[in-house]
């Protein structure tokens, strides 16, 4: 490229950002009122769509502003209850539209419709809609303006319907504003709106507003998104009240006293319990909920652990999704200072939730979040009542907050555990933001000063949150000794901790295979604070590249020091014994494009490990031969050899198999095989959706023991655990 080009392209890309937001800051557009009804057929042809105006896109991907190959005719509108879309889709080649998947909640490699809307107008949250061709919808909730995953777990009440003709595909979305929460001033809503299309065969993203590709989810960051404001819309009060009945029988094999023979005492099961959600006004929802119950839900994906540390497992459990984000609290990592997954939940096994409820909202600038639930005692577990309060206020500008969090677990047995902790996270200039936190845990048996450094957690970071050009970001942690989160999560105790990163991409020409490329290193320090040894280091410089086709090249030299104090088991007969050690291992990480009925992914590590030598591998195929079948086979295997002592070859294979008859029926199957547990575990999940709300489940689980030869004991069963659940949820709007 002539130096000439390469610095206006430099220049200009210097400046979109600004451009951006200059754009997101500016008059908001007001957005076409329906002057007609609408039948939801996917075929936007009334009359009342004729007078919408078409929504300018421009390309977002594979090349930024390059002209798009294929025509768009994107709108999107209102009445008094809902938003719609209406988009007709045109393609050169009709046949090669397509529709893999029919399964609700799954991106398969499709073509998509998507509808990006920040309904509180807090430029950091945001409900994401999406559709393919077959009607297969989904919905997410973003949140941290988009700087973490979106949460695929989210779901709530709408309706779509897709048409399909011999040159294009449509679709006719619409959303009703009960669904959504927002915030009026005398019927006036002012909201944030992003709409894009996606030809997955291409790759080509087009989107509206013209953001820049400078962010990892850049097409759904609510700060970017164009301000729209709709007129005499008013806050709705709906009542859904969804009362569930469920039955089933289970058994699990146990040994009897004398330890001669297993039984397989059964165990039935009838159970019935009811959740309501009520919104007091258009910005609050709350959730009240008795005898909770998540049978439905799926299993937790067995890790591979070649660590000391505890494993992270997300939360998928519906009533804990609504608005999560206002629960974040982050303590460094995925450590975290309340995590719903500690409640109903003990070693993986659920507990049963009594009840209680769960407030969400947003008012006039402040985020409130409130949360309580009472478990029932099993075993040697003791009955608790969670509670959590979170307050966040936004300051100085759209993008900067401070809050506030407290949690408490008390135990009828008197035990108590309280968090308290304040946070802020402020947008100085540009895209350089400024992160505090401070947090502190009181518990039973502790003195619980008001104010102690070896009971609290604190965080400082600063970091450019951009991905295109220069980014940088530097982290200071300190976590004392009797740090002790009962309702968090947290992965080391009594540590301070320096990390820093650092990187560089740039967006490349048309005229190349590769839509991005860059270079970053990070490193970070561990160190105790009882005398301030370096506990675990890394320094991983990286090489990193995405083709327009949508794969990404990643190539890491992580050299790594851990100093280990007490030997730890990392399998049966496996260990790390005690010693400083200083070792470097190569990563070549292969991520397949989404927008692929195909999709590999692979990550391969090879070099040391400790005082040994080690290889991973983590393959994640995916295949959709139809839209009625996904397959997906998860395999890690992981191979540690030492000079003096036992190593270990460990086999975690996952296998994913979704079918759906239509976007009605479906049936989820998920097994999988660990050898070092020596089990298979079975999770079959069939769903039929009468409609939004109405919902048949029937579930079957087995776990089966591989390994049946045990010395000293009698001969464990094939099968150690079995259960049939089935499950009707019925939700009523009153």
């Amino acid at each position: 490229m002539p130096r000439r080009q390469l610095l206006w392209v430099t220049l200009l890309g210097s400046a979109l950002p600004g451009l951006a937001r200059a754009q997101a800051a500016a008059e908001p557009l007001r957005l076409s009122r329906l002057t007609g009804p609408i039948e939801l057929d996917g075929r936007p042809t009334e009359p009342a769509w004729d007078k919408v105006p078409l929504l300018p896109l421009v390309m977002y991907t594979p090349t930024f502003r390059a002209p798009l190959t294929e025509k768009s005719e994107i709108k999107v509108a209102y009445d008094d209850r809902y938003i719609y879309l209406g988009a007709r889709l045109f393609d050169s080649e009709p046949r090669k539209i397509r529709a893999n998947t029919l399964y609700r909640d799954r991106y398969s490699g499709d073509d998509i419709v998507a509808l990006v809307l920040d309904t509180y107008n807090d430029r950091q949250t945001a409900s994401w809609f999406t559709v393919n061709p077959a009607g297969t919808r989904i919905d997410r909730a973003v949140s941290n303006d988009g700087t973490s995953d979106p949460n695929d777990n989210w779901n709530t009440f709408w309706d779509v319907a897709t048409s399909r003709d011999d040159s294009s595909w449509s679709a006719e979305m619409r959303i009703p504003f009960a669904s959504l929460g927002f915030q009026d001033v005398n019927g006036r809503v002012t909201m944030g709106l992003i709409a894009y299309r996606l030809v997955a065969r291409k790759n080509e993203r087009q989107l509206f507003p013209a953001i820049p590709p400078n962010w990892d989810f850049g097409f759904a960051k609510p700060s970017m998104a164009r301000r729209v404001v709709l007129e005499g819309v008013h806050s709705r009060h709906p009542v859904y009240l969804s009362p569930y009945a469920l039955g089933g029988v289970s058994w699990r094999a146990q040994l009897n006293p004398q330890g001669t023979r297993y039984r397989r005492p059964h165990d039935g099961s009838y159970e019935a319990g009811v959740d309501l959600k009520y919104s007091p006004s258009s910005n609050l929802a709350l959730d009240l909920t008795a005898n909770t119950d998540f049978a439905q839900v799926e299993a937790d994906d067995q890790q591979v652990n070649l660590t000391r540390f505890s494993l992270f497992f997300p939360e998928k459990r519906q009533f804990f999704q609504e608005r999560s984000a206002i629960f974040d609290f982050g303590t460094g990592g995925q450590s975290r200072l309340f995590h719903s997954r500690a409640i109903g939940l003990a070693n993986g096994e659920p507990l049963r939730i009594y009840g209680g409820a769960r407030l969400v909202g947003r008012a006039g600038g402040l985020d409130l979040g409130l949360l309580d639930l009472q478990t029932a005692s099993r075993d040697s577990i003791a009955s608790e009542n969670f509670g959590v309060l979170r307050l966040r206020r936004e300051v100085f500008n759209p993008n900067s907050t401070v809050g506030a969090m407290l949690t408490s677990r008390i135990s009828t047995e008197g035990h108590h555990n309280v968090a308290a902790g304040m946070d802020a996270a402020i947008r100085t200039v540009g895209n350089e933001y400024l992160t505090l936190k401070w947090a502190q845990t009181y518990s039973s048996g502790l003195a619980n000063p008001a104010v102690d450094w070896k009971q609290s957690r604190m965080l400082l970071r600063w970091e450019r949150r951009e991905q295109i050009g220069l980014s940088y970001a530097g982290e200071l942690v300190h976590s004392g000794a009797g740090y002790d989160p009962g309702m968090g999560f947290s992965f080391r105790r009594d540590f301070s901790s320096l990390q820093l990163q650092g990187g560089y991409q740039r967006l490349m020409g048309a005229r190349t295979a590769f839509r991005t490329l860059g270079a970053a290193v990070s490193g970070f320090s561990f160190w105790r604070n009882s005398h301030g040894s370096v506990e675990s280091a890394e320094v991983a410089p990286q090489l990193l590249g995405e083709l327009k086709s949508g794969y990404g090249i990643f190539l890491t030299l992580r050299n790594s020091y851990e100093s280990v104090r007490d030997s730890f088991s990392i399998s049966r007969g496996a260990v790390v014994v005690p010693g400083n050690h200083w070792f470097h291992r190569g990563e070549l990480f292969v991520m397949a494009p989404r927008a692929a009925s195909f999709r590999p992914t692979l990550l391969i590590s090879a070099g040391g490990f400790y005082d040994g030598t080690g290889i991973s591998l983590s393959a994640r195929p995916a295949w959709n031969p139809s839209k009625f079948v996904e397959l997906g086979v998860d395999y890690d295997y992981s191979r540690v050899r030492f000079a003096d002592r036992k190593g270990l070859d460990l086999h975690v294979v996952r296998v994913r198999l979704q079918l759906a008859l239509d976007v009605h029926a479906s049936l989820a199957s998920f097994i999988q095989h660990d050898n070092a547990d020596h089990s298979i575990g079975i999770n079959t999940r069939l769903r039929y959706n009468f409609r939004e709300g109405r919902d048949l489940w029937i579930v079957y689980n087995e776990t089966l023991n591989t390994d049946r030869q045990e010395l000293f004991l009698p001969r464990p069963p094939f099968t150690r655990l079995r259960a049939l659940v089935v499950k009707y949820t019925h939700t009523l709007g009153l």
